[in-house]
């Protein structure tokens, strides 16, 4: 490839921010709770992992379980309090799951359009990563094609699959070929089950963004991160 991957890395906390950067991290997904797949850190701890580490940072904007936006107020309002503790990139994604459709016709499973513009105009042209969300949208590509023209939108997280990456990785390789079309030009991240094995193949694709969280701490979530772990993604990645 003619120019590095980048490889995220989940954090919750400094002390995993510090070991990722020190293994080759690109950047930080700094969460909490990844017992409900993360959600949205406390402000402090936002302020820490900044003053700690100078790699890029997006923190998740996510208040509960699922995919809902939720009280989209409040949403705005915690943007506002990430922001001036130093947040600069985010990761969102919200779907419809109120069983109505909206005054487009929306339904569940859809983007939850109104929400993310709601969000997405808080953050005023930061950047941000649309997550996992996209793996259980009903169209995901539908989905792309109404997002294409969002302010700051330029990567997708996704494993091709609701159930991971070895699901799938048919959806990864078509969606990779499918880069510049409209609705396609953000960055394929690459995460959810995501091992080393599959480097390879998605490498020879074009994809250039990968993404771990467990494959970083050999002690499961219970513990930290690993540097040597990382160093391990980051070797493969390089080719050295």
């Amino acid at each position: 490839m003619s120019k590095r991957a980048v490889l995220e890395v989940i954090a919750l906390d400094v002390e995993d921010a510090v070991a990722a950067r020190a293994g080759g991290a690109d950047r930080l997904e700094l969460v909490t709770d990844m017992a409900a797949d993360g959600l949205t850190p406390p402000v402090r701890t936002v302020a820490a992992v900044r003053e700690a580490v100078g790699i890029p940072l997006r923190v998740m904007l996510r208040l509960a379980d699922g995919f809902a936006a939720g009280d989209v107020e409040r949403l705005v309002a915690v943007a506002g309090e990430l922001r001036a503790a130093g947040a600069e990139e985010f990761v969102l994604g919200f779907l419809r799951a109120d069983g109505e459709a909206d005054a487009e016709g929306g339904v569940d499973g859809d983007v939850d359009l109104p929400a993310l513009e709601r969000v997405v105009e808080a953050l005023e042209g930061c950047r941000w990563t649309f997550h996992r969300a996209i793996d259980r949208a009903a169209d995901r590509d539908a989905l792309r094609k109404q997002l294409a023209d969002q302010p700051g939108l330029d990567t997708y997280l996704t494993a091709g699959s609701p159930a991971g990456v070895d699901d799938g990785l048919p959806t990864l390789l078509a969606e990779a070929a499918r880069r510049g079309e409209p609705g396609y030009e953000q960055q394929l991240l690459v995460g959810g089950g995501l091992r080393l094995d599959h480097v390879p193949r998605l490498l020879a694709a074009g994809i250039d963004g990968f993404h771990i969280g467990g494959a970083a701490r050999p002690d499961g979530w219970d513990g930290p991160v690993s540097a040597e772990a990382v160093a391990q993604w980051r070797r493969l990645l390089d080719g050295t």
